[in-house]
């Protein structure tokens, strides 16, 4: 852990920074959820939040109906940045990764607020 800088985290998953990589001007966040890793700009993580959004809009309700495990089954497509892959999510899955993006996103636009005024 002496290797990365956190930036949020919850139950379902972890973004943060690897220490190595400050000096870069990307500023690349790893994602960690699942069995899954996704190294990612800001930018690609404010789209993810748009693809998040996107499927809770297009599946809340609609799918499943009658399923006794509502809400459990894989059965939303999550768009990535990477327009290549689709993720397989549960509807509480997707609710998770959304809190992981909201609070990424939200801590790192605060740490950019801190660094133009100087604040460190």
């Amino acid at each position: 852990m002496n290797e990365i800088q956190p930036i949020y985290q919850n139950d379902f998953g972890i973004a943060f920074q690897w220490k190595h990589d400050k000096p870069q001007k990307t500023k690349k966040v790893q994602l960690i959820f699942r069995d899954i890793g996704l190294l990612l700009t800001p930018n690609e993580i404010q789209y993810f939040s748009k693809c998040i959004n996107e499927t809770l809009q297009s599946g809340n309700g609609k799918l499943c109906e009658d399923c006794k495990v509502k809400g459990e089954c894989r059965s939303l497509l999550l768009n990535s940045p990477a327009h290549q892959i689709t993720f397989a999510v549960s509807f509480h899955e997707v609710l998770e990764i959304k809190d992981l993006i909201k609070g990424t996103l939200f801590k790192l636009q605060l740490d950019s607020f801190f660094d133009e005024m100087g604040i460190d």
